[in-house]
Formats: C-alpha cells, sequence, structure tokens
C-alpha cells in the first residue's frame, strides 16, 4: 500500500494578513502575511511571531490598497500563525475600519496602533486562560440602587435638545447624522440631556459609549449612571484601572454585556458591537488628545467613528473647541444652545481687580488683596464655601539667591525645579529629579534663599495666616496622590468640612459644588501672552469652568461672584468673561487666526527631533526638510526652521520641532504619507539621533 503525499494528510494553508506591532518607522507599515491551518475572518485575534518575538496580532481585511510584505513570498515560506484567540469574537469591520483610519491621518502603523488600543493582557494570555477570564463576565453588572433615580423635569432647552436627539436616533443607521454640538453653560443640564438620550439608546437595545476628558471625573459621571439606569451593566475604561480590570470591562464591551461604557480618550477605540450612541463630554479640553505614541484625537476619532457607524455623536461643552464652534457655524455640525442655568441658579459676577491698584514691597505685591479677603471672610460668616483657582502646584515654581542671583535650575532639563514646602524639596515636574533643598545657596553659600513666586502649597499657607480658623484645604496633584484621596477630600468639599478650597485645574471643572459662592483667579496672566496660538483658548475654557462653580444653588445664586486678580484688566479676554459671553470670545478669536493663517483655517502637522545634542537633532530635522523639498507636492505645504520645544532639553535629551503647515489637508497628508517611509532610513544616517515622531493636529505649536 503507497503512502499518502504529505499534502493529502494536511489541511490547506491559508494566507493571512496579520497587523502587528511594528512602528512606523520600522518600514513595515502594513499587515504581513503568515499562513494558517484556520480560515480566521478578518477581526479575529492571533498570536504571531515576529522576529525573534511572539506577538499579539489582528487578522486584517483584504481590502486595503497597499500590497502586504512579504506578498510575493509562496505560501509554504511563510511563518505559520502560532495560536487563534477563536473564543473571543472577531473585532468588527467597523473597529478595524476606525483603526485604519486613525492610523493613516496620525501616519502610524496599523498594526502598532491597534496593539496600543487593545487591552495589554490580550498579548502577557494563551487561550485557556481566557476561557476562564470569559466565565466571569456574568458578574459585571455593578452595585446600583433597587429602583431607578427620579427624573427631573426637563426645562424648555433641554426638551428642544432632546427632541432633536430623538429624530436623529430615530434614522437607526440609516445614514450618517451630522454631530450634535451640544453648547450650555455650567450648570445648564447638559448631563441630564446625556441621561435621556442614553435612556432613549438602551431602549433601542443599543449599547452607549460615553467619553470624559479625566480619570477624576469618571466615577462622579459614573455614580450619575448608575443611580440613573438600575441593573443596567456598566463598564469603565481608563488608564487607572489594572490590567486585569481593564481586560475584564473591555471584553464585557465586545462580547455586548455592557450597555454602557464609561472612559476616557481610550475608550474611543472600545468594541461594542450594538453601539448606538456616542457622548463627548467636555469636548473642548486637551486631554482628548493624546501626547505620545500615537497622538490621536479622541474626540475627533469620535466623530469619525459615529459617522462610520451612522449613529448620532453629542459633542457637550460650555467652552467649545474653536475648531468645533467654526464646524457648526459653517452648518457641518448642528449647534443647541442651552444659555440658562437649571433650578434658579445663576452664573456668577465677574470682578475683575487690578492688581496695579496694590502697593509694591520691594517690587513685589501679595498674592492676596484686601478686597478679596474681607469677600473670603464675608463668605466664612455665612457659612458660604469659597474655592480659590491656582494653576500651579507646589509652593514656589522657584527658589532663588539675592546675593548671587542662582536659581533651582534642574539639571538634567531646561526648566526650574519646583519647591514643595511640606517635605522640603526641590522636584522637576518634567523628569521627576528630586533633592532636598539646600541649607544654603549651592553658588555663594547665602543661607538666605527664597522662594519666588506660589504654586497652590503657599497659597493654601497665606489663606490659613489671612484667615485664622477658617478650614482651608487643597486638591491638586500632589495631595491625591493616594487611591482614594481625591473622593475623600470632594467629599468633604460636599458635606461642608471645608471653607475655603485651593485647587488646581482639577476641581474646575464637572464638579457641582452647591455651598461655593465665591471663585477667584488668583495668578491667571500668564497664557495672554504666550507664544503657543491657543494659550488663550485654553484660559478662556478653565476660568469659565472655574466660574460655573459658583452659583449653583438658587438661594445664593444672587450673591455669588468671581474675581479674577489681573494686572491686564482691560484684555479683551478679560472683557469678554465679564459678560460670561463665549461667541463674543469665539468670534475674536477666529478672526485673528484667519488672519494669521492658524487652525482651523490651516492644518499643521509637527516633525519632533530627540537627541543627547541640539546639533544632532537639528541635523536630522533639516536632512528631513531636504527630503520633503523633493517630494511630489512639497510646493503646496510650508515648512519652518527647526527650533527647540518649549521645554528644550527633558531629562539631559535635547527636543527640537520642525512645524509643517497647509491650507490644504489632504495636501498635507499626502506629503506625510511620502515622507515619513523616508524618515525612517533618515533616522539611519544620523547617529546621534534617539527618536523622532510627528505629531498631526498639534495642540501645542
Amino acid at each position: 500500500m503507497s503512502e499518502q503525499a504529505p499534502s493529502q494528510l494536511l489541511p490547506p494553508l491559508q494566507r493571512l494578513r496579520v497587523a502587528v506591532d511594528a512602528p512606523q518607522h520600522s518600514g513595515l507599515t502594513g499587515p504581513l502575511d503568515y499562513a494558517s491551518e484556520q480560515a480566521l475572518a478578518p477581526g479575529s485575534l492571533v498570536r504571531v511571531p515576529l522576529g525573534r518575538r511572539e506577538l499579539l496580532g489582528v487578522v486584517w481585511p483584504a481590502a486595503r490598497e497597499d500590497a502586504a510584505t512579504g506578498a510575493e513570498f509562496p505560501l509554504q515560506d511563510l511563518r505559520p500563525v502560532t495560536a487563534a484567540l477563536d473564543a473571543l469574537p472577531p473585532l468588527s469591520a467597523h473597529w478595524c475600519s476606525l483603526v485604519e483610519f486613525a492610523a493613516l491621518y496620525y501616519q502610524r502603523s496599523v498594526g502598532e496602533l491597534a496593539a496600543a488600543v487593545l487591552p495589554p493582557q490580550l498579548r502577557e494570555l494563551e487561550p485557556k486562560q481566557l476561557q476562564l477570564r470569559l466565565k466571569k463576565l456574568d458578574k459585571l453588572a455593578l452595585p446600583v440602587p433597587a429602583e431607578p433615580a427620579a427624573r427631573p423635569e426637563l426645562s424648555p432647552a433641554q426638551a428642544e435638545a432632546l427632541a432633536q436627539l430623538d429624530e436623529l436616533l430615530a434614522q437607526n443607521g440609516t445614514q450618517s447624522p451630522q454631530p450634535l454640538l451640544l453648547y450650555g453653560v455650567t450648570g445648564s443640564g447638559k448631563t441630564e440631556v446625556y441621561l435621556r438620550a442614553a435612556e432613549h439608546a438602551l431602549a433601542a437595545g443599543r449599547q452607549v459609549l460615553v467619553l470624559v476628558p479625566e480619570i477624576n471625573l469618571t466615577p462622579q459621571l459614573e455614580a450619575r449612571f448608575a443611580e440613573r439606569f438600575a441593573g443596567t451593566a456598566m463598564v469603565s475604561l481608563h488608564s487607572g484601572l489594572t490590567p486585569a480590570q481593564r481586560l475584564r470591562n473591555w471584553l464585557a464591551a465586545h462580547f455586548g454585556r455592557a450597555q454602557l461604557v464609561l472612559g476616557t480618550r481610550l475608550a474611543v477605540f472600545a468594541s461594542m458591537p450594538k453601539l448606538g450612541l456616542i457622548v463627548v463630554d467636555e469636548e473642548h479640553d486637551p486631554s482628548y488628545k493624546q501626547q505620545d505614541g500615537a497622538r490621536y484625537s479622541a474626540r475627533d476619532l469620535a466623530v469619525y467613528r459615529a459617522h462610520l457607524e451612522k449613529l448620532p455623536v453629542i459633542l457637550g461643552s460650555a467652552t467649545p473647541s474653536l475648531e468645533s464652534w467654526h464646524r457648526a457655524e459653517e452648518g457641518r455640525y448642528r449647534r443647541l444652545s442651552m444659555p440658562q442655568r437649571i433650578g434658579g441658579g445663576a452664573l456668577p459676577k465677574v470682578r475683575l481687580f487690578d492688581m496695579n491698584s496694590l502697593p509694591r514691597n520691594k517690587g513685589v505685591t501679595t498674592a492676596l488683596s484686601k478686597p478679596l479677603i474681607e469677600a473670603l471672610r464675608q463668605r466664612l460668616e455665612r457659612g458660604e464655601q469659597s474655592l480659590m483657582f491656582l494653576n500651579r502646584r507646589g509652593y514656589a515654581p522657584v527658589l532663588h539667591c539675592l546675593e548671587c542671583g542662582w536659581k533651582s535650575e534642574c539639571p538634567h532639563c531646561s526648566a526650574f525645579r519646583v519647591f514643595h514646602k511640606l517635605d522640603r524639596t526641590l522636584r522637576c515636574h518634567h523628569c521627576g529629579f528630586t533633592e532636598r533643598v539646600p541649607p544654603a545657596c549651592p553658588g555663594c553659600g547665602n543661607p538666605d534663599i527664597a522662594p519666588l513666586g506660589r504654586g497652590t502649597e503657599k497659597l493654601e499657607e497665606q489663606l490659613a495666616e489671612a484667615l485664622p480658623g477658617a478650614r482651608v484645604a487643597r486638591i491638586d496633584a500632589d495631595s491625591t496622590k493616594l487611591k482614594g484621596s481625591l473622593e475623600a477630600q470632594l467629599g468633604a468639599v460636599h458635606a461642608g468640612e471645608v471653607d475655603i478650597l485651593v485647587g488646581t485645574q482639577m476641581v474646575t471643572k464637572g464638579h457641582d459644588f452647591r455651598r461655593i459662592t465665591l471663585v477667584a483667579a488668583v495668578n491667571p496672566d500668564g497664557a495672554l501672552f504666550s507664544s503657543d496660538f491657543r494659550a488663550p483658548e485654553r484660559l478662556f475654557a478653565l476660568l469659565m469652568q472655574a466660574a460655573g462653580r459658583a452659583g449653583r444653588d438658587a438661594e445664593a445664586a444672587a450673591r455669588s461672584e468671581m474675581w479674577v486678580q489681573t494686572w491686564h484688566p482691560q484684555h479683551a479676554l478679560y472683557q469678554a468673561l465679564t459678560t460670561h459671553d463665549f461667541e463674543r470670545f469665539a468670534r475674536s478669536q477666529l478672526e485673528e487666526r484667519l488672519s494669521a493663517g492658524l487652525p482651523p483655517f490651516a492644518h499643521l502637522a509637527l516633525l519632533r527631533a530627540e537627541a543627547r545634542t541640539a546639533e544632532a537633532a537639528k541635523a536630522f530635522l533639516q536632512a528631513a526638510a531636504a527630503v520633503a523639498a523633493e517630494l511630489d507636492g512639497a510646493g503646496q505645504v510650508l515648512l519652518y526652521a527647526p527650533v527647540p520645544m518649549q521645554v528644550a532639553r527633558v531629562a539631559n535629551i535635547e527636543r527640537l520641532q520642525m512645524l509643517v503647515e497647509s491650507e490644504s489637508r489632504v495636501a498635507l497628508q499626502r506629503l506625510l504619507a511620502a515622507w515619513l517611509p523616508a524618515l525612517g532610513a533618515l533616522k539611519r544616517e544620523h547617529k546621534g539621533l534617539i527618536r523622532w515622531a510627528v505629531d498631526v493636529d498639534p495642540l501645542a505649536i
């Protein structure tokens, strides 16, 4: 009896295109080809070899235009798939399209981006371990009240917003609805609109994705949703979760068992097979832009995902980004206004205090004017609360010597080390380098070294001295390091156990402080004259959000105030703030940007280079510019000369950047797509270069 040929004993091999974690500059820009004995659907998760490593990969749809690396190899010469995680349903075609779009737009490889947004435990996990994890999904429902919370009566503006949302939800995937910009003042009830819209989507059997800009806002919104949707399975996705928690919550969304997903920017990539509504709260917030790796904007991707899956997206803010505002002005977004606070609350009166009127002692003025201290004392006598906003943590931004001029510069960064009085340290907020405060000036031995400027620690101390007996608390990144400390401190404020709250931007948004009747911005002028063209927009948003913490209680609304201590009270930004006139501010800023050729009227990218020496980084950027000048379409794109970044040196690494600008988004993207593959080869010629990266639609230049 003759032996059968080997080909008759083995199942036929399949060629699979697999997206794996290969960085853009590696030259492996597309999915790679592998051989498999299984016919796996696009979106399936697999383990594959790459070099000497074994990586998680995603079987990629074959419709991608560019040819897969290795496609010229015969099937029998391809490396085989190691294992298939076939206990998981494949990722949807919509999910793959979202990742592919993000990778192309933000100039990363598809596999690199896919690996970055999937739970890391799907990589350190074997098929048998995965099976065990899946058995635990039935225990996902969060603790909720026995009965749903009462639903408040809607204001006319809320009812109008919900009516338009119902119209969009009724389209049920038949067409891509316009994004809805929900422009409502702080306290106007935007969250209630989110809740009602989610209620309608859930009733239709759909999933809901709610994005918030920062982790500390997630528990608050989570509590509101849990209170309203008793018995509804809800999970969160953010960087504060353990790897096991993140995997569990991701799996719940992927299987459709979690009906509500709340999360930060990473959650925009959550796999949700029955998605019916996306909400982006505080859509203007810069935290939605990833600042390392694949520098994507979660807000913009939420809009694209809604378009892709033909579902409504709500962009909510009291101070919308100028890009979103401009799109609404052009009619690309549908804008709904909610100009009044609900429940009898009112926006606080804004008072500008001219710091030029204060006497100076050796050229230095006090941080707290006497009229402001008197206003704080009046609140104390009435049992009301006050919020002091200073967006600088630590005791003082720098220590200095009056004799020789020494300052507490970081030896590893082009920045000063901040003085933290509580633990008597000098700490660099860029590289983390920390030392004890020296007993005398390291330059001349003078024992009299003093703090210069002020941070939240110093402000807290000054308030305690000026108002003895006042219960002063501070909330910033230093005071909330321990797990649960932020929730505990916020609980104390809500319970009335704090008279004066000192805080950074952490306390200016999303918090419903009912007892606060006075908000004071102590030192906001720094952003007025920044070289960053977005600095005024960020400052205005911060001050409007800070003002929104006061006047939320109907009984105290009439006497609620916001004080702004400024050296420039006549500045147009502050004049618009006094009337809470965002539209006036937005109009002025957009006119300036139009005349200067800045976004949203132009499109930008930054090429950044980091090296041991500034000369090496500059040489790479200059060589990159020379390469770009030879590419097709270079005439439609303007490249500026390399310049140091705002903080030019971090951890002994020199950082330079080159701005790339075009009136055409298409022309900019075409040049980047042709340019970046050549930069990988160029890096190998510049031995002093450590890394390079491109940032499309940068937040700061």
